[in-house]
């Protein structure tokens, strides 16, 4: 099999668009489903990311059971937007973005996700945006200022990944067991070396972000202290067992900060969750979406916490 003529792995179920939004940006993603709520679902952050890399197994699936989904290539990943003003200046980038692009599509209120970086994202769109958000889902990511502390020992140097088809494969064999294609590396590849310069120019605000060195309006802006513990709108947070970009233990630390938001340990399950164990993620992602809650079968499935009482709002038990 081959990629599209966009350069895009043929997804059964998904589908390709661009809009232009009112910045002037030209933004790409991909969709499945074509009524009920929206579910706006997004990608990591590590180089050749993109919303048919990180969404290619759930996406199809949520839009197969009753949802409109739409996956963003955010800004300096996938398809998005070379030109240079386009570039995004800080991880607060991707805030302004997300909300130019929910608006440019009519999306006045979904539900969100992200990995990684999408759930950096998700964080702080949540906080800036409540009103706009459903319910949210993180998997794996850093949550701000709410959970300050020194990061668990344990963790791997992020793998060199850049536009090279090997360094692809071997940077994504380490931190992820899902199944990957000759296809998908070469989108993988190709998407990194397109955006070589801009996420060069990007990554270091992630570090920022992660470490919280962030000062002045830029702190002000993306603290989540007092906001994320406070949110209205219903959240968990899956935390793979088996995560070496950032050990369990940081997940652990992260729940002692956020009791509202019901976290879930699965087992076999490294940091991009949603590739690992796709059926589990999926079904997950399903109920929660749906009913508002997880059923206790699946949530029993998903690695529950048992670190503290189960929240009752989120987890339907008999």
């Amino acid at each position: 099999m081959t990629l599209t003529e966009e350069g895009i792995v043929h997804v059964p179920g998904m589908a390709s668009r661009w809009v232009r939004l009112a910045s002037g940006a030209k933004a790409h993603y991909m969709t499945s489903g074509d009524t009920g709520p929206a579910v706006v679902l997004l990608h990591g952050g590590l180089p050749g990311s993109s919303g048919t890399a990180g969404w290619r197994h759930m996406a199809p699936f949520l839009g197969a059971n009753g949802f409109r989904v739409y996956c963003p290539d955010q800004p300096a990943f996938g398809l998005s937007d070379t030109r240079e003003e386009y570039w995004p200046a800080g991880i607060e980038s991707h805030v302004d973005f997300l909300h130019e692009f929910t608006t440019a599509l009519c999306l006045d209120r979904f539900h969100l996700a992200g990995n990684s970086m999408g759930g950096i994202n998700t964080v702080n769109y949540v906080c800036a945006h409540p009103e706009r958000v459903a319910s949210f889902v993180i998997i794996a990511a850093d949550v701000g200022d709410v959970a300050p502390g020194n990061r668990p020992e344990g963790a791997v140097p992020l793998p060199k990944i850049d536009g090279n088809a090997e360094s692809m494969r071997a940077g994504m064999t380490a931190i992820t067991s899902g199944t990957m294609s000759e296809e998908l590396i070469q989108m993988r590849a190709e998407a990194a070396a397109r955006h070589d310069q801009a996420f060069k120019a990007f990554f270091p605000s992630m570090w920022d972000y992660a470490f919280l060195q962030l000062t002045g309006d830029r702190a002000a802006r993306l603290a989540t202290k007092g906001r994320l513990d406070r949110v209205e709108a219903p959240g968990i947070c899956l935390y793979g067992q088996d995560d070496v970009l950032q050990p369990v233990e940081w997940g652990y630390h992260q729940e002692d900060h956020l009791p509202r938001i019901q976290f879930f340990y699965p087992a076999d399950c490294g940091h991009q969750g949603q590739s690992d164990q796709p059926e589990l993620f999926n079904q997950v992602f399903l109920e929660f979406f749906r009913d508002g809650r997880v059923s206790g079968a699946t949530a029993d499935a998903a690695g529950v916490s048992r670190r503290r009482p189960e929240l009752s709002d989120l987890v339907a038990r008999p």
